[in-house]
């Protein structure tokens, strides 16, 4: 009994003269599944982690305090995905996802509003199955003491798709080299398009992708890669798009009219099966690779919810649209947008109608 009386003192006498136990200053983290974080293209969402493989995929959230700490693992990261940060409509920093933590600064208390959007995930690094070798791997948020994440305002009525290539990922938007600092997904046409609409954003471009041919970084042929984030991740369905606009054929330039027309149904019809009462744009390549089979795809489909959009003459080498001699550049895909989000209007106005 003495023994232990001996030994209940000398814990307590121990507790006494111990440090005090403040919170951690890391104890105020938001999840990468708070529901006031709002999520724009294909994200695989855990509680652990928000991942996503796409260039032009994007984050807004709001809160208070005077800086937020946005946390990624960069663990298996070899090339490192770029992001653009904006707090409250303010220019956009660049910033190369290659550590854990990244310090945003906001002036004053707020409340602010931040949104990260990815400029580039590199098309040619495994982006496909994990371990991936890039891609943003967001853990949380956190942010100063007594700071809040708040509710997202309304999100856009509208709900658009772009399902392509490298023409779509935005690869060599600002300059003929075909890497990250030359790539830009928030330049290419599907960002532009979902802004001047004010509509939410699904942006899907996979370099070298076709409905026939893989694409680089792992990532299988269109129809194989619909419906996942990544290898073993499955996608947010398109059951709600208003819209789902299809940008491919210029990497199947090898594959056949036959093989090309049966893979190319496949896939409309994939799409259709996924978002029954979505219009579905099937574009002609800008290049104009396989545009007959195309058109001829969307004819024997007869359905009046699908519709082949010819784009001759939207883009010229002479007028300086591209980068190289199938990349749009900057000025290309604002070319773009302006015609594409003319003909969404129309469909989105002759939907309403019926």
């Amino acid at each position: 009994m003495k023994r232990r009386l001996i030994t209940a003192v000398a814990a307590l006498l121990a507790l006494a003269s111990a440090p005090p136990v403040f919170a951690s200053d890391h104890a105020n983290v938001a999840r990468p599944d708070d529901r006031r974080l709002s999520y724009e293209g294909h994200w695989r969402r855990t509680p652990e982690a928000a991942t996503t493989v796409n260039s032009g995929a994007r984050l807004h959230f709001r809160f208070t305090g005077g800086e937020v700490h946005a946390l990624f693992d960069v663990g298996s990261i070899t090339v490192p995905a770029q992001i653009y940060v904006s707090v409250d409509g303010g220019p956009k920093r660049l910033y190369a996802v290659d550590r854990d933590d990244l310090d945003i600064d906001a002036p004053g208390r707020g409340p602010h509003t931040v949104e990260i959007s990815v400029k580039d995930v590199f098309s040619r690094a495994n982006r496909w199955t994990p371990p991936l070798e890039t891609g943003v791997v967001l853990t949380g948020l956190r942010l100063d003491k007594g700071a809040r994440l708040l509710p997202q305002h309304r999100p856009p009525t509208r709900r658009l798709a772009f399902y392509g290539d490298s023409i779509t990922q935005g690869v060599m938007a600002l300059c003929e080299v075909n890497t990250s600092d030359c790539a830009d997904g928030t330049a290419a046409y599907p960002t532009l398009v979902a802004d001047r609409l004010g509509a939410s954003l699904t942006q899907v471009g996979f370099g070298r992708q076709g409905v026939i041919q893989t694409g680089n970084g792992g990532v299988p042929a269109a129809g194989d890669a619909y419906g996942w984030n990544y290898a073993e991740s499955r996608a947010d369905s398109d059951r709600r798009a208003d819209v789902i606009v299809v940008n491919q054929g210029t990497n199947d330039a090898a594959s056949t009219a036959g093989d090309f027309r049966s893979a190319y149904r496949s896939y409309l019809e994939e799409l259709r099966a996924a978002a029954p009462h979505a219009r579905i744009l099937a574009l002609r390549p800008f290049n104009g690779t396989h545009a007959e089979d195309i058109a001829a795809v969307v004819d024997q489909l007869a359905d009046q919810c699908v519709e082949f959009v010819d784009t001759t003459g939207w883009l010229s080498l002479e007028d300086g649209d591209f980068n190289g001699t199938v990349h749009p550049n900057t000025q290309g895909h604002s070319k773009v947008a302006d015609r594409l989000s003319a003909v969404i209007l129309s469909a989105l106005a002759l939907d309403k109608e019926h």
